[in-house]
């Protein structure tokens, strides 16, 4: 399941594309379905060691049109080894809120932006982290945890202040929020209970299948439960 809607965010064929923070890759396989050259950045060799099997294993069974590409490249967001406008889309998904200085990592980010590119942040929407820092401290401070908690005003004027002009915005996954919840009030590391396997099962089935009700669901929540929210913005 994506966060960040790739028909509103404009990727085309040939496109160069980095998802920066790709963790597991989603955001990244799925450019890379769309004929990008996409570059997977992130700290944890791990991580990318998986996505780098994965993107073989799409050009194998044919998934990726001719001329997509993916390399991955490990490093640090508030350093990134790309010279300045090399990307015409930037994905930074579920990333700046792990980042203390993530003023300097907003600047980065713009500096390798191509005049005219697009860019798309997300991070946790404000009320539903608020309700799960509340409910259960380990859900954030822990080693590579949550920092802070956005405002949606806030992230615009980081943003703006970096050259990138915010053009919209969206909420999305309003029926992740409750299953946090639900994580957070019986102790986040106790994923086991029946409630929280149960909530999960529905998320599993959601993201597999997307059946017609969960997703009427989720579009009717999503404005206010949302747990993403998604500033899509360009360059100036």
């Amino acid at each position: 399941m994506l966060t960040v809607d790739l028909d509103l965010f404009g990727v085309e064929p040939g496109h160069r594309v980095l998802d920066m923070g790709c963790g597991g890759g989603r955001h990244a396989f799925a450019v890379l379905r769309r004929g990008a050259h996409v570059i997977a950045f992130d700290a944890n060799a791990d991580e990318l060691a998986g996505v780098r099997e994965m993107g073989a294993a799409m050009v194998a069974e044919g998934e990726v049109p001719d001329g997509g590409d993916l390399v991955c490249v490990e490093g640090d967001a508030l350093d990134l080894p790309f010279e300045d406008g090399s990307f015409d889309r930037i994905i930074a998904a579920e990333v700046l809120e792990h980042i203390p200085d993530d003023e300097r990592a907003i600047s980065e980010l713009s500096r390798v932006l191509a005049p005219g590119g697009r860019i798309a942040v997300t991070v946790p929407a404000r009320f539903p982290e608020q309700v799960n820092w509340l409910l259960d401290s380990d859900y954030h401070d822990t080693p590579g945890g949550h920092v802070r908690i956005y405002r949606k005003g806030e992230l615009e004027s980081r943003m703006h202040a970096a050259g990138l002009e915010v053009r919209g915005s969206r909420r999305e996954h309003a029926l992740h929020s409750p299953y946090w919840w639900i994580r957070c009030a019986g102790g986040v590391g106790n994923a086991d209970r029946w409630l929280a396997r149960r909530y999960h099962d529905i998320l599993v089935r959601q993201i597999m299948e997307n059946p017609p009700l969960l997703r009427r669901i989720d579009d009717v929540l999503n404005p206010v439960l949302g747990k993403s929210l998604i500033l899509y913005a360009v360059k100036r």
